[in-house]
Parts: structure tokens; sequence; C-alpha cells
């Protein structure tokens, strides 16, 4: 018996024990685990300022992406669809999207991308680009 005339056995300690074991294991799981699908790169960048239009928008992404469920559109100053190629997942790079584009004029543009991560989370957000010429 302990000083407070309790046994260890009987204090709870045991149930400390797991939930410390249970603890640490969530801290240890690789993060992976618990990630979503984030951007990592585009081209055109966030907020770039180009001089020409592109001629394509990709989008690369820290996980796979499912490609039925990966898209995004372009938009413009107005919030109106510009009009652009077949979004697909990339064949040699399942973690990138891309998709041609046509000529651009001068303006604002934002593109809203919606992927699906093959850990089945599903992540919307957008970015912003200028073309002046």
């Amino acid at each position: 018996m302990g000083k407070t005339g309790v046994s260890p056995e009987k204090s709870g300690a045991p149930g400390m024990v797991l939930q410390g074991v249970l603890l640490g294991l969530a801290l240890a799981a690789p993060a992976w685990a618990w990630a979503h699908a984030s951007l990592v790169k585009s081209a055109p960048a966030h907020r770039a300022v180009l001089h020409r239009a592109p001629a394509k928008v990709q989008l690369w992404f820290n996980e796979r992406l499912e490609p039925r469920y990966s898209s995004f559109s372009l938009l413009d100053a107005g919030a109106k669809p510009v009009a652009i190629g077949k979004v697909a997942v990339a064949s040699d790079n399942p973690k990138s999207l891309t998709a041609t584009i046509n000529a651009l004029p001068p303006g604002r543009y934002a593109v809203r991308f919606r992927v699906l991560s093959t850990d089945g989370h599903m992540v919307q957000n957008q970015f912003t680009f200028t073309v002046r010429h």
C-alpha cells in the first residue's frame, strides 16, 4: 500500500499508463495518416503577375489525387468561368493536375480547385494571378 492507504492497482495507475501509451502512439503516428492533399506549387504561381498569358495551368499537390473527383476552374475578375481544356491528373505524376487554356486578355484570374486525395479527403481552395501586356 502507498502512503494514501490505497494500493496502486486500485488507484487507476494501469488506466493512466494505458492513456499515456495511447497518447504517445497518437503523437507518434505518421503525419500522412492525418494529412489532406495540399497545394505545393502552381504554374502560374499564386499572386503571379505575368507579362504573357500562360498556355496551361498546372497544380502540384503533396498527395496522389483521385482523377475522377479532382478538378479546377478558371474565373475572370467578374467571377465568370473562362473556357479551359480538359482538366486531368497527369499520367506521369498522380499528384499533378493540368489543363490547357486559351489566350487570356489582361486581367486578374482565379483558379478554384477541388481535389480528392487517395486518403479520401476532399480539399477545395483557390489562388489568383494577373496577366498584364
